[in-house]
């Protein structure tokens, strides 16, 4: 079985006096959701401690891994994921920057 991992990668700085509540929304209101995606068997949430000079400026790294890539779009697709949307527009009031997805295939 090929593992498939989606990634959401915030990219950019938390707005000063934000970063309680970006955390607090990430952990207690979107875990849950992430944890609850059709096929999802793990999820992990990632923070920046530190990065080599000219690294993108990642606040947040998100991965959920999947078995596989259809798997990965039946949780996009998914009433699930739709529930977590209105909740991902208030956390990006709390941060500048981009948010992106990328799917993975683990190699090894």
């Amino acid at each position: 079985m090929a593992i498939h991992t989606r990634s959401a990668l915030f990219e950019g700085t938390i707005r000063p006096g934000c970063e309680e509540e970006f955390v607090r929304v990430v952990m207690s209101e979107l875990m849950p959701i992430w944890q609850a995606m059709p096929n999802a068997l793990a999820v992990r949430v990632l923070r920046t401690e530190r990065a080599e000079p000219g690294a993108p400026a990642l606040v947040l790294v998100q991965e959920i891994d999947y078995p596989s890539l259809e798997a990965v779009a039946e949780a996009e697709a998914s009433p699930v994921r739709a529930r977590g949307a209105p909740v991902v527009a208030r956390l990006m009031t709390l941060f500048d920057g981009t948010l992106r997805h990328v799917v993975y295939r683990r190699l090894a």
